[in-house]
């Protein structure tokens, strides 16, 4: 599952286990303060705060030249770009810091972490055993601008970002400069924008508008009529983004807005 669907919106699913795992641990924070009139709730906070920080921090390091073109993204985080590992690290670190002097804290702030993370964890390997081993891709015909038809598989011969989008999304306008520079810097990797239900009148005078290169980009924008590959996929949303490898094996998948960084951490999982 990539999403939860909340009447329009859709939530990608790391988002809500996060948020999940965070509503658990204050949970449990207020227990203690209800029941043994200790309160955990400001170290609590304190801890996620340093941990989201220094999670995104960590990320835009990693990514540091992406973002030093562009500074004032490195607010930007409806891309999801996020190291949790450093997160979980430093919100550790936030913790026994704050309780070293604070002994009656330990415990309760010690039982909101374990919550928090036995949510977190448990919900992603839930999601995983849910989640077929090996997605491959879908065995469908798609078609060019200029009405052939093509096997969307016929593309498996490297490795392939496969990304569905429409005209008509945000998103997917947003980070379609994105995926375009991307594939002009690797030419090894193969990158097919599946329009999903529209023309391609519709799709041609979008790019034209935008002025971005259309013919340059022909073989790799193709049309699904009927969303075909979003019903294949499971899609819960658009733009939704998935990485295989060159042996076709699904490597991972993002809903949601791709930015720079997010696209080239996701390309180092799938690139030769």
């Amino acid at each position: 599952m990539d999403a939860i669907r909340l009447g329009p919106l859709y939530i990608p699913i790391a988002v809500a286990l996060s948020l999940a795992a965070v509503l658990a641990a204050t949970l449990v924070a207020e227990w203690f303060q209800r029941r043994r009139g200790i309160d955990p709730g400001t170290t609590l906070w304190r801890m996620i705060a340093a941990g989201f920080i220094s999670a995104r921090l960590a990320f835009v390091l990693k990514h540091h030249a992406i973002y030093l073109a562009a500074p004032l993204s490195v607010f930007d985080i409806r891309d999801g770009g996020f190291e949790s590992v450093a997160g979980l690290i430093a919100a550790c670190v936030v913790g026994a810091e704050l309780t070293r002097r604070q002994a009656a804290l330990r415990r309760p702030v010690l039982a909101c972490m374990l919550a928090g993370c036995a949510v977190w964890f448990g919900g992603t390997l839930l999601n995983q055993a849910l989640t077929p081993a090996h997605t491959p891709m879908p065995d469908v015909m798609v078609r060019r601008l200029d009405g052939r038809e093509v096997a969307l598989r016929s593309f498996a011969s490297r490795p392939v970002v496969l990304n569905l989008w429409a005209t008509w999304c945000p998103p997917c306008r947003r980070e379609m400069p994105a995926l375009m520079a991307a594939q002009a810097n690797h030419p090894e990797i193969a990158f097919v924008l599946v329009n999903q239900g529209e023309s391609a009148a519709t799709v041609a005078a979008y790019f034209e508008r935008e002025r971005l290169p259309l013919q340059a980009q022909s073989s790799t924008i193709v049309l699904d009529p009927g969303s075909q590959v979003a019903a294949h996929l499971g899609a819960a949303g658009m733009p939704t983004t998935l990485f295989y490898d060159a042996a076709g094996r699904l490597r991972t998948r993002h809903v949601g807005e791709l930015s720079p960084a997010t696209l080239a951490d996701k390309l180092a999982a799938i690139r030769p």
